[in-house]
C-alpha cells in the first residue's frame, strides 16, 4: 500500500471517529448538561409549559425563510422534569394547535434523552399538536409556569400582550406560582405589570440568552433579543459566558423565589428542577 493511500484511510478513520464521537465531545464541552441537584416530588401541582406558535426563521416582513420553532429541548426538558416529579403537565402556545419545533433540535448532534423520549411517547405528542391557546388557559390555576425558547419565540412570546396580561394574573394569583422560562422564552415576561402598571421583572436578577450568543450563531434578524429587551424592561441581566455561549449555562433565582430563569438551551433541567424546588419548600 502506498504511502499516500495510508494517508487517506488515516484521514478518513479520523473524519469516521469525529463523526461518531462529536455528541459526547459536544456535551462534554457544555451542551444539554446533566442535572444531578436536588429533585423534588409535587404529585398535587400542576404546570403549564407555554411555546411559540412561530414557524419560519425570517426578518420582520417576510413570509419565507428556515423552518423553526420552540427548541426540541426547551419543551422536553421541563415537560419531563414536572411530570417525572409527580405533576400535572399542559402544554399551551401562542395560538394553540401544533407547535412548531425547530427540525434542527432533533439532529443526532443535540438530541437529548428527553428529546429520543418525545418521539416514543405518544400522549405528549398529542399534546403538542393539540396545545391550548394562551387565551384559553387559566394562568391562575398553576403552580409553575414554564416560558420555552427557541428561535420562534422571538417572534411572538413578547409581542403578545395577552401573554403578558396573563403572566400578571398568574403573578398575584393565591397560589404565588413560580414563573420563568430558558432562553427566548423568557421574552414572555417583557409585557407583565404591576399592579401600578410598571413592569413586573424591573429591578429583579435575571437571565436569558446573550446577546453574544445570538451573534456568534449569526441569528441576529430575529425582531427581539432577550438580553436586550430585558435590560430595556429593567432587569438586573446575569449571565455567563464561554469560548461560544452555545456552552454556556446560567439560572437565575430572583430575590422573592418568583422568577426562575435560564440562559440558554443548555438551562432547561436547571431551571425546571429548581422551579420545584422552591414549591416543595413552601
Amino acid at each position: 500500500m502506498t504511502t499516500i493511500k495510508k494517508a487517506i484511510i488515516a484521514i478518513m478513520s479520523l473524519v469516521i471517529i469525529a463523526f461518531i464521537t462529536l455528541p459526547t465531545i459536544l456535551h462534554k464541552a457544555g451542551l444539554h448538561p446533566e442535572y444531578n441537584g436536588q429533585t423534588a416530588n409535587l404529585t398535587d401541582k400542576r404546570a403549564l409549559i407555554i411555546t411559540t406558535s412561530h414557524a419560519v426563521l425570517n426578518a420582520p416582513g417576510e413570509n419565507t425563510g428556515k423552518a423553526t420553532g420552540v427548541f426540541g429541548s426547551e419543551l422536553t426538558h421541563p415537560y419531563y422534569t414536572f411530570t417525572d416529579g409527580g405533576m400535572k403537565v399542559d402544554v399551551a402556545s401562542i395560538n394553540g394547535g401544533e407547535i412548531p419545533i425547530d427540525p434542527e433540535s432533533f439532529n443526532r448532534v443535540v438530541i437529548t434523552p428527553e428529546d429520543k423520549r418525545y418521539l416514543k411517547d405518544s400522549v405528549f405528542q398529542a399534546k403538542v399538536k393539540n396545545s391550548i391557546p394562551i387565551s384559553k388557559a387559566d394562568f391562575t390555576q398553576y403552580d409553575i409556569i414554564f416560558l420555552s425558547g427557541g428561535w420562534g419565540a422571538a417572534y411572538d412570546l413578547g409581542q403578545s400582550e395577552l401573554l403578558g396580561e396573563k403572566i400578571s394574573q398568574a403573578y398575584y394569583a393565591n397560589l404565588s406560582p413560580v414563573l420563568g422560562g430558558v432562553c427566548h422564552g423568557v421574552l414572555g415576561l417583557i409585557q407583565a405589570k404591576d399592579k401600578n402598571g410598571q413592569s413586573l421583572i424591573a429591578d429583579r436578577k435575571m437571565t436569558g440568552v446573550t446577546d453574544k450568543q445570538i451573534k456568534e450563531l449569526g441569528i441576529t434578524l430575529t425582531p427581539l433579543h432577550p438580553e436586550t429587551e430585558l435590560r430595556k424592561a429593567g432587569v438586573i441581566f446575569e449571565s455567563n459566558t464561554a469560548l461560544i455561549d452555545f456552552f454556556a449555562t446560567h439560572v437565575v433565582i430572583d430575590d422573592e423565589q418568583r422568577f426562575v430563569t435560564g440562559q440558554n438551551q443548555n438551562s432547561g433541567l436547571e431551571t425546571s428542577h429548581k422551579m420545584m424546588a422552591i414549591i416543595s419548600k413552601r
